[in-house]
Formats: structure tokens, sequence, C-alpha cells
């Protein structure tokens, strides 16, 4: 009866410590610091170019792909492209940003959801490419939670 009840006891330890550790995590996320400054780069060019590549060819289907999954459960890739058919309406084509290092316009942070915000813009020879990103940790990268781009000619 002794070893039945030490089992038992034991198990609910080990649930006790499991449940603790699983309630840790969202706490781990938070302490997340943002991405150095090459990696952020690259999240940030990575994220806008498959985004433009997505509004020139049509195919939202890549980047959707791409998305976390509470993103990506609200936007199916038809519903991307509707969104932001403006863009392909319009012939917004912003890769020259490839060659380009993004200027931000706040500091890299995480918030208390654990949220990587990004903020900044790019500007090409012909146009300002405003950003605001926002990624949350998902299998071990930052995925985008949310997006808002804005095109704009230099002059203006």
């Amino acid at each position: 009866m002794d070893g039945m009840r030490s089992g038992g006891f034991l198990r609910r330890r080990v649930a006790a410590v499991l449940l603790l550790l699983a309630s840790l995590a969202p706490v781990s996320a938070w302490a997340q610091s943002p991405p150095e400054p090459q990696m952020l780069e690259a999240l940030i060019k990575s994220t806008l170019l498959t985004f433009n590549d997505a509004n020139v060819t049509g195919n939202y289907t890549v980047f959707n792909a791409k998305l976390s999954k509470p993103f990506r459960d609200q936007f199916s890739p038809d519903r991307l492209k509707a969104t932001f058919r403006s863009f392909s309406d319009q012939n917004i084509d912003f890769y020259a940003i490839a060659a380009l290092k993004p200027q931000l316009t706040e500091e890299p942070s995480v918030d208390n959801r654990g949220a990587l915000l990004v903020r900044g813009f790019f500007i090409t020879p012909i146009s300002r490419v405003t950003f605001s990103l926002d990624y949350i940790q998902s299998d071990g990268e930052w995925k985008l939670l949310g997006l808002n781009v804005n095109v704009k000619p230099v002059n203006q």
C-alpha cells in the first residue's frame, strides 16, 4: 500500500512540476530579447520580400506558410490576396529593399505578450516603404503575427 501511495505522490509531484514548467513558458517568451542586428535585418527583409513576391505574383501561399499560426488561422491565401489587392492593383513592387539597410524608427522590443515589435522604413530610389511588423516565437523562430506596410513615392 505504501508503494502505491508513494507512486501516486511521485506522479502528482511530476505532474505539478510539469504544470509549473508549462506555466513558465510564456514568461520565458516575454523575457526574449530582440534578435541581433544582422538577424533582425534578415528577418525584416525576408518578411517584406516574401510579402512583395506575393503581391507581384498574386500567389500568397508561401507568404501564408511563413505566418504565425494565429495569423495563418485568420488569413487564408485567398483572404490575404483580397486584403492586399491594392498593392497588386497599383503594381507596387519594392524588391529594391533587398540591397538596402532598414532604418528603424524605434528600438525593437518584446512586449508583455512576448511579441517582437519592429518599426521602420526603407528609402528606395522611387519610394519610401514604411513597415510595422509584429512577430511571435513559434517553433524556435520569430514568425509574423501582424504587419502594416505603406509605400509612397519618395517625394511625398
